[in-house]
């Protein structure tokens, strides 16, 4: 049986994943998808895909667009999330900072350079009209990481998205100050451009059995209490989450891409823009 290798983030985003492994759906379809977690979130991913750690990776859309643009050869081959991710803003429980204005100068906690948490510093600092070029980062690796830095006051904010870090809100480790959304769909299904050329077809069957289980996801009978007990949140706050977030299986469209890419252009974080067909690769022919 042959293996496929997918890293992600361990949140609640990626429960349907899970699913299909311990319900042997991949399996019945002789794919053997091994998981792994990173806890370190797109920037470690990225280099996990650039090394061949891994042949494909569930990923922050603009961090996979940004690195396949700065030479990683991988494709993006569908949509996982189709809905914006809320990055909150988070800073130490004691901290003097009561709005996200006030942070201006000072330090962001990043996982590390490439991450959701470094590029979204960026989209925050422009819509608060600060100079970009100005931002300082502490490189923290994980949100562990972000609990000790910004209790040490080594780095005073820290971006991480809302509900996988609402515990640490509500034991008083961080206090939330504002929240941050994506301006697009947040989670994209990268894979190598190696194991695209020699497995496309498995990719694919891969790929119909999760969003078999994707499309009726919300409808499993207590799936809001396994969410709660499994990623250590409250009930309330994962009904929340799930009202707000929708499952894709289509495709990263021309004009969001186009967004994503005209972003980080304004943004400094890529020098250019590139063809759709240097980012996107269609498995439809299968």
């Amino acid at each position: 049986m042959k293996s496929i290798r997918i890293g992600g983030v361990p949140e609640h985003f990626n429960l349907p994943w899970h699913l299909c492994i311990e319900g042997n759906d991949f399996n019945k379809e002789e794919i053997n998808v091994i998981w792994k977690d990173f806890p370190g979130g797109t920037g470690d991913m990225n280099n996990a895909l650039r090394s061949g750690e891994i042949d494909a990776a569930v990923i922050l859309t603009e961090g996979i667009t940004r690195d396949i643009i700065n030479g990683n050869d991988a494709k993006v081959v569908q949509t996982y999330i189709g809905s914006p991710l809320i990055w909150g803003i988070h800073v130490a429980a004691d901290s003097p900072y009561k709005n996200s204005t006030d942070l201006q100068h000072t330090k962001a906690a990043i996982s590390r350079e490439g991450s959701g948490s470094h590029l979204m510093a960026y989209v925050n600092a422009q819509n608060n009209n600060w100079n970009v070029d100005d931002l300082d980062f502490e490189i923290v690796k994980d949100i562990d990481g972000a609990v000790k830095a910004l209790n040490e006051d080594k780095a005073q904010y820290f971006m991480w998205e809302h509900f996988t870090t609402k515990p640490l809100v509500d034991n008083h480790t961080f206090r939330l100050i504002a929240d941050c959304p994506t301006p697009w769909p947040c989670f994209v299904i990268a894979v190598r451009d190696e194991v695209l050329k020699y497995d496309s077809r498995r990719i694919k069957t891969m790929l119909n059995v999760l969003n078999n289980k994707t499309a009726g996801f919300k409808e499993i009978p207590g799936i809001d209490v396994m969410l709660a007990e499994r990623y250590d949140q409250k009930l309330e706050d994962i009904r929340k989450w799930l009202k707000l977030t929708n499952w894709s299986n289509s495709q990263l469209s021309e004009s969001e891409l186009t967004e994503v890419q005209e972003k980080l252009i304004q943004l400094n974080l890529i020098n250019k823009k590139v063809k759709s067909s240097e980012i996107l690769h269609s498995l439809q022919q299968f």
